[in-house]
């Protein structure tokens, strides 16, 4: 992990598009402003985390799901 100092305005640039400023420096906490092309996703990392979890949960498909759709199929299949 690449740690860097910055003061208040300073900015880190990622690539040649991504530009991470900071913004405000408040006690221990940190306002950072990114300027990143609209297609770079941004997420703290909490809502990452959280994102992936419903993403492995959404494609853990239940045999019971598996059943209704195979059900689903012969009925079209049918007609």
């Amino acid at each position: 992990m690449l740690v860097l100092t910055r003061k208040k305005n300073e900015t880190v640039v990622i690539g040649s598009d991504i530009f991470v400023t900071v913004v405000d420096v408040d006690g221990d906490k940190v306002k950072l402003g990114i300027n990143a092309p609209r297609d770079i996703s941004i997420y703290r990392k909490e809502i990452y985390d959280a994102i992936v979890r419903e993403n492995v949960s959404a494609s853990m498909a239940q045999p019971e799901d598996v059943e209704h759709i195979i059900k689903l199929s012969r009925i079209q299949q049918k007609e």
